[in-house]
């Protein structure tokens, strides 16, 4: 069931929490013979807007979580973070020509390790 990741998976056996604990794409579980596709389309629960075409092997069903807005931060707390960070940062973006991003890294290793980096040149390891 987890390679097809199907809209609608419906597990009738006499264990079906082992399939609740092991499986992880599919549009909707159904488990147990009480339990049914038209059942939980139209009233116990999850709704009919479920991931087709395999889709359910990175998305789940729409539900309100849908439409909440997510933030999110970083924050480096100290400057030998920001070093060790930017030396790595600064080595992956002149490897994809990212040349604006790469300076930035530098110039947190220019400034938070006191080093004299050339611009745009990848960070060597200290």
């Amino acid at each position: 069931a987890d390679e097809i990741a199907s809209e609608h998976v419906q597990v009738m056996t006499s264990d079906p929490d082992i399939f609740l604990r092991r499986l992880t794409n599919y549009g909707a579980l159904f488990l147990g013979p009480r339990t049914n596709v038209s059942f939980g389309d139209k009233v116990i629960g999850t709704n009919h807007t479920l991931p087709t075409n395999k889709n359910a092997r990175y998305t789940g069903g729409l539900w309100v979580g849908k439409f909440l807005k997510t933030c999110t931060y970083q924050r480096v707390l100290t400057d030998e973070a920001s070093v060790m960070i930017g030396e790595y940062c600064s080595r992956l973006c002149h490897m994809e020509n990212f040349a604006g991003h790469g300076e930035q890294a530098n110039l947190r290793v220019r400034k938070y390790g006191k080093r004299d980096v050339p611009w745009y040149q990848p960070v060597q390891p200290a």
